[in-house]
C-alpha cells in the first residue's frame, strides 16, 4: 500500500520570510543610528552596510530577488517614517507650550 503515488506525495514548500516592514526593533535602531550619523556619507555607508547585511540573509533563507528587493523596499521606507516621526516628536517637544 505504501507504494501509491498518493502516499508518497508530498506537498512543495515554500519558506515564509517574517516580513521586515514588521522587525520594529531593526527598524527603530537603524534609524536611530541613520539619525546620529553627522555627514550624508556617513549615513550612505551605513545604508550600505545594512542592505548588504540584509541581502545576505535573505538570500540564505531562499528568498527571490524579486522577494528581496520588495521586502529591502519595504525596510527602507519604514526606516525613512521612523526618522521622521522620530524627528517631528524632537522638534514638538521644545516647545512647552505645546501646539496651542
Amino acid at each position: 500500500m505504501s507504494d501509491l503515488p498518493l502516499f508518497s506525495w508530498e506537498p512543495p514548500r515554500k519558506l515564509l520570510a517574517f516580513p521586515m516592514v514588521n522587525r520594529v526593533g531593526k527598524i527603530r535602531d537603524v534609524a536611530v543610528k541613520m539619525l546620529d550619523k553627522s555627514t550624508e556619507r556617513h549615513a550612505e555607508h551605513y545604508r550600505n552596510q545594512v542592505t548588504e547585511a540584509l541581502i545576505k540573509h535573505l538570500d540564505r533563507i531562499g528568498l527571490s530577488e524579486n522577494e528581496v528587493d520588495e521586502q529591502l523596499g519595504a525596510f527602507w521606507q519604514k526606516v525613512q517614517d521612523e526618522m521622521t516621526r522620530r524627528t517631528h516628536c524632537a522638534a514638538g517637544s521644545n516647545n512647552p507650550k505645546g501646539a496651542a
